[in-house]
C-alpha cells in the first residue's frame, strides 16, 4: 500500500492505472518469494524500491518461518489424545472434501481482490467506449 500511495513508489511506475498496480503487486510478491523478478514497466532499481523489496523479502522469509516453527513446537509439545465419538476421521472423503473446499475458499479470498484491482480492471478498460 505504501508503494501505491507514496510519490516515491508511483514515480517508478511507467504504466499508470491498473497495469501499474499489477506491476507493483508482482514485484512485491516476487520479492517476498525470493524470486526477484519484476515487470519491465517498473523501475525497481531505486532506493525506495530497493528498501521496500528487501523488507518484503525479509518478511516473506522470516514472517513465515517463525510462526511455522512456533506451531511445530506447540504441536510437538501436545500429548496424543485417544479417539472418541467426537473425533473427525481424517481418512474419509468428508475430510478430504472439507479440506479441498477450505483451501479453495481461502485461496480465492486471498487472490480475488488483487485480481479485481489489476488484470480484471485492465481488461475491462480495453472494451470500446471505456
Amino acid at each position: 500500500a505504501i508503494a501505491v500511495l507514496s510519490s516515491a513508489g508511483v514515480a517508478g511506475v511507467a504504466n499508470p492505472g491498473a497495469h501499474g498496480f499489477s506491476e507493483i503487486l508482482y514485484a512485491f510478491t516476487s520479492a517476498a518469494n525470493n524470486n526477484g523478478s519484476a515487470f519491465a514497466g517498473l523501475s525497481a532499481n531505486t532506493p525506495f524500491y530497493n528498501t521496500m523489496l528487501a523488507l518484503a523479502m525479509w518478511l516473506g522469509r522470516f514472517g513465515v518461518i517463525i510462526p511455522v516453527l512456533a506451531i511445530a513446537g506447540s504441536l510437538a509439545a501436545k500429548k496424543r489424545l485417544p479417539v472418541t465419538a467426537g473425533t473427525m476421521p481424517t481418512h474419509g472423503p468428508l475430510f478430504v472434501m472439507l479440506l479441498i473446499g477450505t483451501v479453495l475458499l481461502v485461496g480465492l479470498l486471498n487472490y480475488v481482490p488483487a485480481l479485481a484491482l489489476g488484470p480484471v480492471v485492465e481488461h475491462l478498460m480495453l472494451w470500446p467506449g471505456k
